[in-house]
C-alpha cells in the first residue's frame, strides 16, 4: 500500500506560521523553519506581557497617586490606609486619573480623607 501524505493540511500549518510573521525581518518571515521558532518565541512573550502589563499599570497609577497626595502633605500608604478606613470605593485606576486630570476633585478626595 502506498504512503499517504496529507499535503494539503501540512501547506495549511505552514502557511499559518509564515503569514502570522509577515513583518518580520530576514529569514524570519519567510523560511519556514527559523519563522515557527520565532513566532512561538513571540507568543511567549505575548502571554508573560500581558500579565506584566497590568503589574506597569498597577505601578504607574502608584507612582500618579504618590505623587498627588505628597502635594497635600501625605504619603501613598497612609492616603490609601485612610481610603480604606473612609470606606471610599474608588480604585487605584480612578485615583490616579483624578490626580492627573482633574486636580480639584483629587484634592476633594485628600480633603474628604485628612
Amino acid at each position: 500500500m502506498p504512503r499517504s501524505v496529507n499535503s494539503v493540511a501540512s501547506r495549511a500549518r505552514r502557511k499559518k506560521i509564515l503569514k502570522q510573521a509577515k513583518g518580520y525581518f530576514g529569514r524570519r518571515k519567510n523560511v519556514y523553519t527559523v519563522a515557527k521558532n520565532a513566532i512561538e518565541k513571540g507568543m511567549v512573550y505575548s502571554y508573560r506581557d500581558r500579565k506584566n502589563k497590568k503589574r506597569t499599570f498597577r505601578a504607574l497609577w502608584i507612582q500618579r497617586i504618590n505623587a498627588g497626595v505628597r502635594q497635600y502633605g501625605m504619603s501613598y500608604s497612609q492616603f490609601m490606609g485612610q481610603i480604606k478606613a473612609n470606606n471610599i470605593e474608588l480604585n487605584r485606576k480612578v485615583l490616579a486619573d483624578l490626580a492627573m486630570n482633574n486636580p480639584e476633585a483629587f484634592k476633594a478626595i485628600v480633603d474628604t480623607v485628612k
